[in-house]
């Protein structure tokens, strides 16, 4: 689909009508939002209601499905608040003890973590160091990358005594266990109960334990009433997955969702206005780009990676596309961050991505398409809906590049990890990631660019970056630290090995008989025994 042309005025008219119509085809397919919960959200359960009491619950809908919820290979169960982890990020992005109440370096490769006192799993088994040293082994065992995340080298247990060996010194170790994959679970009752039954219902440490679960569906929750740091406020929590952000929006209004994860910019002002509901939008750790795969011949080249960054309108994409509830990226990392760029963003500019693609050995063919050896410049855009502006980013810039003879093709999928993991076919894709859930730039850049990592489908490998990195990793002081991250993000820039759009912030719909809760900018700590309903 060929954008507007004209001021930025048409433009954002054109983004408004387009969710419009799409909300529109999507209501009209029947009773997409209503069959969220054939119930409704009255606040009673069926045992409620029959034993003629409120019970206290709550409808949650989230943006993207898990069909498992094995806790080492999906981050859900974190989410969900079932399954918790050694330390947590507080909501000024700081380490805070949690299942483990303190810890100290022993020596540059060696950590010894306290386990908290008094903490059972959802069987009452008790927590202690043998089951985190099970749960951590299973961990790096099941999930390649988060063992070369945390490169653990041996883990000993004694009481509550938990010590770990890392393969390499690694200051920031700690800060590695905020990992959501590294949640700690009962192995025990996994081995006792088989683990297809248990990747269905695992056993953790959280405020609220699994009752049912519906494959790529629903979550349902109950409190648990024994939680360590005191019960939940709620008793029931249903979470609910849909990836088409209109339905999420319209459930909301339905009022058949209470809370509704990453909205439609254009539904924003339209919830704003029922009195009923609320829209949180803050800025986030998040980072919209542009995913390349450098193991296809086009993209093998560094002139044409530079020149699709120059056809991102990134200004577009933040005031237009967005609503302003983003703003323009100029690297992975947030300017307001101590390591995040303080350069100008690259600004849209067609001519001088046109002149790359020349030095690149392109020509303007016979049917005005940019051709090299005779074949047209034709890449496949990879997309998907749970962050509903994403297939628009890739459409503005299907737009631009079409200006300059280059043709890009847009195939959006269910599943983008899944389908950029299991394909090496494609192209690019439109990503988004946290790139600093922890307040530091070494998970991501571990994570992006090293081969294993798991932000890192399309095995991208620069010898330069990589020894970067690595001092990165052997890096203690915060300054360093920092003074290498920027140091990194030159060479991403430089070599084009991502291209950074926008910085998106994070848009949660709300009812307002919500309480206690706010989202925060890592978007991990979903569901909490502290959230409450009125």
């Amino acid at each position: 689909m060929r954008l507007l042309k004209g001021n930025k005025a048409n433009k954002r008219l054109f983004f408004t009508i387009l969710l419009l119509i799409l909300s529109i085809v999507i209501a009209g397919c029947g009773k997409s939002a209503n069959s969220l919960s054939e119930a409704g959200n009255t606040g009673q359960s069926a045992a409620g209601a029959a034993e003629g009491k409120a019970v206290k619950k709550l409808t949650l809908l989230y943006h993207f499905k898990s069909g498992s919820l094995d806790p080492h290979n999906d981050y859900i169960v974190l989410k969900a608040g079932v399954v918790e982890t050694l330390v947590r990020m507080d909501d000024k992005l700081e380490l805070q003890p949690w299942l483990a109440s303190k810890w100290e370096s022993v020596d540059a490769s060696t950590w010894r973590f306290t386990i908290r006192e008094g903490v059972t799993f959802h069987n009452g088994a008790m927590l202690d160091a043998a089951a985190v040293k099970a749960s951590l082994e299973r961990g790096i065992a099941v999930n390649k990358a988060l063992d070369t995340t945390l490169k653990i080298a041996s883990i000993k247990a004694e009481g509550q005594a938990l010590t770990i060996t890392t393969k390499e010194p690694l200051p920031a170790f700690p800060s590695e266990l905020v990992n959501p994959y590294s949640g700690i679970i009962d192995v025990a009752a996994e081995k006792t109960r088989g683990t297809e039954a248990f990747n269905k219902a695992p056993i953790g440490t959280g405020p609220f334990q699994i009752k049912g679960f519906t494959p790529n569906m629903e979550i349902n929750l109950a409190r648990y009433d024994s939680y360590w740091d005191g019960a939940a406020l709620l008793e029931e929590i249903t979470f609910k997955f849909n990836e088409d952000g209109n339905v999420r929006a319209l459930a909301l209004q339905a009022k058949e969702a209470d809370l509704a994860f990453q909205l439609p910019a254009e539904m924003v002002d339209v919830i704003k206005r029922d009195q009923n509901l609320k829209i949180a939008s803050l800025a986030g750790l998040r980072a919209h780009f542009l995913l390349y795969n450098q193991q296809q011949p086009a993209l093998k080249d560094v002139l044409v990676r530079q020149a699709l960054d120059l056809l991102i309108d990134r200004e577009s994409i933040a005031e237009d596309v967005m609503l302003g509830n983003a703003s323009p990226a100029n690297g992975p990392f947030n300017a307001n961050l101590p390591f995040g760029s303080q350069e100008a963003v690259q600004p849209l500019n067609t001519e001088k991505a046109k002149l790359l693609l020349e030095q690149a050995g392109y020509a303007q063919g016979s049917s005005g398409k940019l051709e090299k050896d005779g074949k047209p410049l034709t890449l496949e855009v990879i997309t998907y809906k749970g962050r509903p502006e994403l297939p628009l980013i890739a459409q503005l810039l299907q737009s631009d590049a079409a200006k300059i003879g280059v043709s890009l093709t847009i195939k959006t999928v269910e599943n983008v990890d899944t389908y950029l993991r299991e394909n090496n076919d494609w192209d690019l894709a439109t990503y988004s990631n946290l790139t600093a859930p922890r307040g530091d730039g070494g998970f991501f850049l571990n994570s992006a660019f090293m081969i294993g990592g798991s932000l890192n489908p399309a095995n991208i490998s620069n010898d330069e970056l990589s020894t970067i990195i690595g001092q990165l990793n052997a890096a203690g002081d915060v300054a360093e630290r920092a003074k290498l991250t920027r140091a990194a993000v030159q060479v991403i820039k430089a070599q084009a090995l991502h291209s950074y759009a926008v910085y998106p912030n994070v848009i949660v719909g709300m009812n307002k008989r919500v309480t206690g809760w706010a989202p925060g900018p890592e978007e991990y700590y979903l569901v909490t025994n502290k959230m409450d309903v009125s």
